[in-house]
């Protein structure tokens, strides 16, 4: 965990504020020298954040840990702190942690995304060291949510602890957490506002006492605009709500993405002589939303189109133990990229980005992860309430929070379920409901003048049993074109649920295919994870959506690619539907929401190969973003052509030479230029090829980015070239969505002919080496299949088939009787090799017998060696 280590300085957020003479609510976060240890015997030092599942994710070995961890840490109380009150502050740690101090149990919360905290000055040593103990547990539990989803539930604390120090009067801490005070917007016009503050002040000592709350609004430019006084009474170890209620502002200044103009709440809580005791701040924003089930959103009284992402909080190489730095980086890129919404999925994420959006300008959905089912007991039930008041309190303050949801996808397992009887699935729609509606009810009570929101997936269910009609916003994840159906069919569903709906208002909360930046193809088509099939499908919805008024709005699954450890897709246990990678290096996808998002001129030449193979010709498909009209372009300084766009997108057909080639693109306001290294391919005999490899079962292209190398798109046989003879088979091409152990290649792996006997490439005479790409197809686990939402793909399910053919390179057998099933106890990826000699102008001919079952074979590498 050496690679996590950071020393953090950085001064709590909201809780409370810096040390000084005249402050004297204190705190510090305690994040470095931690102890860690998996069994309490051996024990490691970490800093927070921190999980021990940011390798075991991703490994080859189904699973990862899910059990109990074990912290530790000395900390030294100065005997100063004896007058005062003590916290330990927890800001999320996934998914129970029970805390000690010195031995003694202090408290146990459950649930993984929300802050907890817990009053520890009576179990305190003074002038001493002290222990403090965590038992962090992220074992399945039937009773805390989520249950399950297609995310990686990383155990750990992975967000900062700290030590609070307050004196006996304080803004309180003990309502869930939360800041002790919430800010209420009423009469929001463009001539006026209104602002409300309720307050939560403890007295923790033995006697009355008389305080006094001062407050201040002041402008972006720190310049007053209100303060407001209160004197009070608190009777001894009491709580006391306090509101104050500051007159009209006259003219605001409104908060929106264009314009995210931020107010300042100052809020300072003395004693009866003026001694400053407590001192909190946050952002304000005069801003109101509504939906209209015709007109789609409004903000401020004027319609706006969503157009944003949800964001996933992991991160390549840190699991959910992720630097603020680099998670505030994620808020730049979205707004970089023009979003105007995030939804923050499937939980509440740190709060500083919260803070982030009302800076830049970010609208915000934000939720609690009941995700795909709901255990009915009481115990699961009070569980998802309170994390559903602790993410409404925590949260409340930001302009930013509009959106305000608790499920996703409620009812996705019970469409799946094949084991519960007719009766168990009709309760198990009633007491969902149930729960449903209990949260509505809460959300509507806790979080007036917001907006209630809930995500379903595509399924009438959510109609059938009416959980659709509870939330003022109805979200659908929809991946038509992806899991099911066509792109167009999205605007079908639509507009058959608006009609039969009509006084519901929707948002299209998911959408978007899986792609690998290592993958590209010219005929680009459902489940390729081609970078040109996630533009068809992204651009695709997005104007269906631009059509409909009634469409509040669209956010795409996902702003990065995610841990998900149980998918087997091209990048094992990563979900790849991810507008930028992992490591947040964007894909194209990025840059064309950029052109249709961003006002600023802007124009990018799409790069979905960097170097690529042209077969039989010498021409080869460019696109262009651009938010121009139109544009010029230029293949080594001559111009090839004008361009124009739409919808963001130009695309032409541009005449390559061989070696590098410059593209060069002119707007009226701008201009992009790139290189692309062409190797031209039209016979392969009279080629010097060193090497030659080639993607078996499959039109798409893939790069290894560890060898260099780029596999070529499978074909049928042509003379001077390469590709399959299909003769008596069939030569099927088949696709296996799981992770291939032992090898980096799934892309590779997952495609295969599948019944094809003969596979010919027209080599010049000499000698080669010829490796052949085998994997056995034979599925375990129908994980995926949860996920595909889909049961018409072509996916190989051989349990009961025993498959064995003989492998020949002209007329020499290199394999004889291969059975991997036999052989190999998975889906590993297996090659087999041998050295050939070609004479006499016969090329290669790889023939594969078959004994029993069908043939497969997923690629083949050859490489000359004279």
């Amino acid at each position: 965990m050496s690679h996590k280590i950071y020393k953090i300085i950085t001064l709590c957020l909201f809780s409370c504020v810096a040390y000084s003479f005249n402050v004297y609510a204190q705190c510090k976060i305690i994040n470095s020298g931690w102890q860690y240890s998996e069994d309490k015997t051996i024990w490691e030092t970490i800093n927070i954040p921190h999980t021990w599942n940011d390798k075991d994710a991703f490994d080859d070995e189904s699973g990862y840990r899910r059990g109990l961890g074990y912290y530790q840490k000395q900390i030294f109380i100065a005997s100063e702190e004896k007058e005062n009150i003590l916290y330990l502050k927890f800001n999320a740690v996934n998914q129970e942690a029970t805390v000690f101090v010195n031995g003694e149990k202090v408290g146990n919360h459950k649930g993984g995304y929300t802050a907890f905290n817990f009053e520890i000055t009576k179990y305190l040593k003074f002038n001493n060291y002290n222990l403090i103990e965590v038992i962090v547990d992220n074992s399945h539990n039937e009773n805390i949510p989520p249950l399950d989803a297609d995310f990686t539930f990383y155990g750990g604390i992975y967000r900062d602890v700290e030590l609070i120090s307050v004196p006996k009067q304080h803004l309180s801490l003990k309502d869930f957490a939360s800041d002790g005070y919430y800010v209420n917007y009423y009469n929001v016009s463009e001539k006026q506002a209104s602002v409300e503050v309720k307050l939560l002040v403890d007295n923790f000592d033995v006697s009355k006492s008389k305080n006094h709350l001062y407050l201040k609004i002041l402008d972006a430019e720190n310049n007053l605009v209100l303060e407001e006084h209160v004197g009070f009474k608190l009777s001894a170890t009491a709580s006391k709500d306090i509101t104050v209620t500051f007159p009209e502002i006259k003219n605001p200044k409104l908060w929106s993405p264009d314009n995210p103009y931020l107010y300042h709440l100052e809020i300072t809580l003395t004693d009866k002589n003026g001694k400053t005791l407590d001192s909190k701040s946050s952002n304000l924003g005069f801003r109101w939303a509504t939906v209209d089930a015709e007109k789609g959103f409004f903000l401020n009284g004027k319609p706006l189109k969503l157009v944003g992402v949800n964001r996933h909080q992991d991160y390549e190489g840190y699991g959910n133990a992720v630097p603020l730095s680099l998670q505030k980086k994620d808020i730049e890129l979205i707004k970089e990229m023009g979003s105007n919404v995030i939804r923050f999925a499937h939980y509440p994420h740190a709060r500083e980005l919260y803070k982030k959006c009302d800076e830049l300008g970010i609208l915000v959905w934000t939720e609690i992860p009941i995700v795909n089912k709901v255990t009915n007991t009481e115990a699961f039930f009070n569980v998802s309430k309170q994390m559903q008041k602790e993410h409404i309190k925590q949260y409340y303050n930001f302009p930013s929070v509009v959106m305000i949801g608790y499920m996703n996808e409620i009812f996705l397992r019970l469409a799946f379920d094949k084991k519960e009887s007719d009766e168990e699935k009709e309760n198990r729609k009633k007491f969902t409901y149930n729960l449903a509606k209990q949260l509505e009810d809460l959300t509507r009570a806790e979080a007036p003048n917001h907006i209630t929101v809930m995500a379903l997936h595509f399924n009438e269910l959510y109609n059938e049993t009416k959980i659709a009609d509870l939330p003022m916003l109805v979200g659908w994840n929809l991946y038509f074109g992806w899991y099911h159906d066509t792109i167009k069919d999205l605007g079908v569903f639509l507009d058959d649920q608006h009609q039969r709906y009509p006084k519901r208002s929707l948002l299209i909360s998911e959408y978007g295919p899986g792609a690998d930046v290592n993958i590209s193809t010219t005929q680009p088509s459902r489940y390729d994870y081609s970078q040109e099939y996630q533009l068809l499908l992204h651009s695709g919805y997005y104007n269906q959506v631009k059509e409909r008024d009634f469409v509040t709005g669209m956010t795409a699954w996902n702003f990065a690619d995610f841990g998900s450890e149980f998918r087997g897709e091209t990048i094992p246990h990563v979900n790849q539907k991810g507008l930028v990678q992992y490591n947040r290096e964007p894909k194209e996808i990025y840059y064309w929401y950029q052109a249709v998002l961003n006002d600023a001129p802007f124009i990018h030449i799409a790069k979905y190969q960097a170097e690529f193979v042209l077969l039989e010709n010498n021409t080869h498909e460019v696109i262009v973003f651009s938010n121009q009209k139109t544009g010029k372009i230029f293949v080594n300084d001559i111009l090839i052509q004008e361009l124009t766009f739409e919808s963001g997108i130009a695309k032409v057909v541009l005449p390559f030479k061989e070696g590098t080639n410059s593209v060069r693109v002119e707007t009226e306001n701008g201009t992009d230029k790139t290189n692309f290294d062409v190797q031209i391919l039209q016979n392969i005999k009279t080629n010097s090829l060193d090497v030659l490899a080639i993607n078996l079962g499959t039109h798409i292209n893939f790069k290894d980015k560890v060898s260099g190398t780029t596999f070529l798109q499978d074909r049928p046989y042509s003379k001077n070239l390469y590709g399959y003879i299909p003769s008596s088979r069939k030569c099927k091409k088949n696709l296996i969505p799981n992770n291939v152990k032992n090898s980096n290649l799934e892309a590779i792996y997952q495609t295969m002919l599948v019944d094809c006997n003969t596979y010919k490439v027209d080599l010049a005479d000499g000698t080669y080496k010829v490796t052949l790409y085998f994997v056995e197809p034979k599925l375990k686990s129908n994980t995926d299949v949860i996920y595909n939402l889909n049961n018409s793909e072509k996916q190989l399910n051989t349990d009961e088939e025993r498959r064995v053919f003989d492998v020949v390179l002209n007329d020499k057998i290199i394999v004889n009787q291969f059975n991997m099933a036999d052989t190999f106890p998975d889906k590993y990826g297996i090659t087999q090799s041998a050295e050939i000699n070609i004479i006499n102008n016969k090329g290669l001919t790889i023939t594969l017998n078959p004994i029993e079952g069908e043939t497969v074979l997923s690629g083949l590498l050859i490489e000359k060696l004279n």
